[in-house]
């Protein structure tokens, strides 16, 4: 007689496989998903410990100072040429105490204020007028009768004197000089030139 404590297998039923196989297929999905969860889970610290394996990476290289512009160099200032001696004034020319003299220094002062005349031209008037005396003067002409006689080398009257005085000459009327430049400038305006003139004037 059979012993019943074990009871003989009995064969599942198609409906019983197919519970069975839903219920395995279940539990193989929650495995999995807790599986994925874990991994996922663990991807930040795995991420952290590829990032500490790595070797570190360079120091970005400290901007280097721009260089530094290579210094001015100024010439040496050119030494200053020492200043040309400045010449001696000229001295002033020496005129003889004449009338050779007079007439000369004349000249020279119509020459710097543009007043014509020559040597020649002076000279014949002055003898004309006065012989030559710078001290000479007139008392009976038509000049002496209205109280202004002629006076000195050209025979000037003292107001045509003063109107044509030269800057710089004696305001003396029987000076020589003073004298002779008065009256040429006074014959430049009214003769054009004291060589245009050969009587009184």
């Amino acid at each position: 007689m059979p012993d019943r404590r074990f009871s003989t297998p009995r064969r599942a039923s198609l409906r019983e496989g197919v519970t069975i196989a839903i219920a395995a297929a279940g539990v193989v999905a929650v495995a999995a998903s807790s599986a994925v969860s874990v991994a996922d889970d663990r991807v930040p610290s795995r991420i952290a410990m590829v990032a500490e394996q790595l070797p570190a990476a360079a120091p970005v290289a400290a901007a280097m100072p721009a260089p530094m512009p290579a210094p001015l160099v100024v010439p040496a200032p050119l030494p200053v040429p020492a200043p040309e001696p400045i010449p001696a004034p000229m001295p002033a020319p020496a005129y003889p105490n004449n009338l050779d003299g007079w007439i000369r220094e004349a000249l020279d002062v119509m020459q710097a204020n543009n007043i014509p005349g020559s040597y020649e031209g002076i000279r014949r008037n002055v003898m004309r007028e006065s012989t030559g005396n710078p001290q000479a003067i007139n008392l009976w002409d038509s000049n002496a009768a209205k109280g202004i006689p002629s006076k000195g080398l050209l025979q000037v009257i003292d107001p045509t004197f003063r109107s044509y005085h030269v800057e710089g000459t004696s305001w003396d009327i029987y000076d020589p000089v003073a004298n002779i430049v008065a009256a040429c400038n006074y014959a430049a305006h009214n003769y054009g030139s004291m060589d245009n003139v050969n009587s009184a004037y």
